[in-house]
């Protein structure tokens, strides 16, 4: 049996749809379809995953005082890594909007699950990390879905895991990656947030490739 056939104009459009995803930090308020959050997630579980583990879970924050909590939880930690930046640096990171927590519609906690059964330990027992490269695969997988549907995304990682674990009472031996922020991004940029404000540039692909 053939798979779907890829074609050039699918390349473009998958080209197009890279260099279109953003970290969004500004969301309007405005509720998400729940069909839409359902078809993200299904999307995500389609991630490549070491030893078919699909270790991701998504813990989703409904209630409105925990995600106050986790607001102010990462307020303070955004505080605390500025302490690293002096002068014109130091300025220009308190002015950046580091999250979406209050605003976004929609936000999930993202987890691996270390001791998880399934996939029967294959690919892991040697690099136990590739659980979590898994995650992260889901994690981007959702993130380039949620475009699709001119959704947006925000990855938080300014967090202590412990703290939020113990907020959101996971059970022992997962692992946290984050707290997801989902919805309508304010407004669309052709460049990233942090490469107008000055904070950091994107450097040549060429830059990263080493041959031996």
């Amino acid at each position: 049996m053939s798979g779907p056939a890829i074609t050039p104009i699918d390349s473009a459009r998958f080209e197009a749809l890279v260099r279109a995803r953003r970290d969004v930090r500004h969301f309007l308020t405005d509720p998400i379809n729940e069909a839409d959050v359902e078809w993200l997630i299904s999307m995500a579980h389609r991630a490549p995953s070491v030893g078919l583990s699909q270790p991701w879970r998504f813990v989703r924050i409904d209630m409105p005082a925990l995600r106050e909590r986790l607001a102010a939880h990462v307020d303070a930690q955004v505080g605390e890594a500025g302490k690293e930046y002096q002068g014109e640096q130091d300025r220009l990171y308190r002015s950046l909007k580091l999250h979406g927590l209050r605003e976004a519609p929609i936000l999930f906690a993202v987890y691996c699950d270390e001791g998880t059964e399934t996939g029967h330990h294959l690919g892991a027992v040697t690099m136990p990390e590739a659980r979590r490269y898994s995650c992260v695969m889901a994690v981007h997988t959702l993130w380039l879905a949620a475009r699709t549907r001119g959704i947006g995304m925000g990855w938080v990682s300014i967090l202590e895991s412990d703290r939020v674990d113990a907020m959101l009472d996971i059970p022992k031996g997962w692992e946290c990656l984050g707290l997801l922020c989902l919805g309508k991004a304010m407004s669309e940029e052709d460049v990233p947030e942090l490469e107008r404000r000055g904070w950091e540039q994107r450097t040549d692909w060429h830059s990263v490739v080493v041959r031996r």
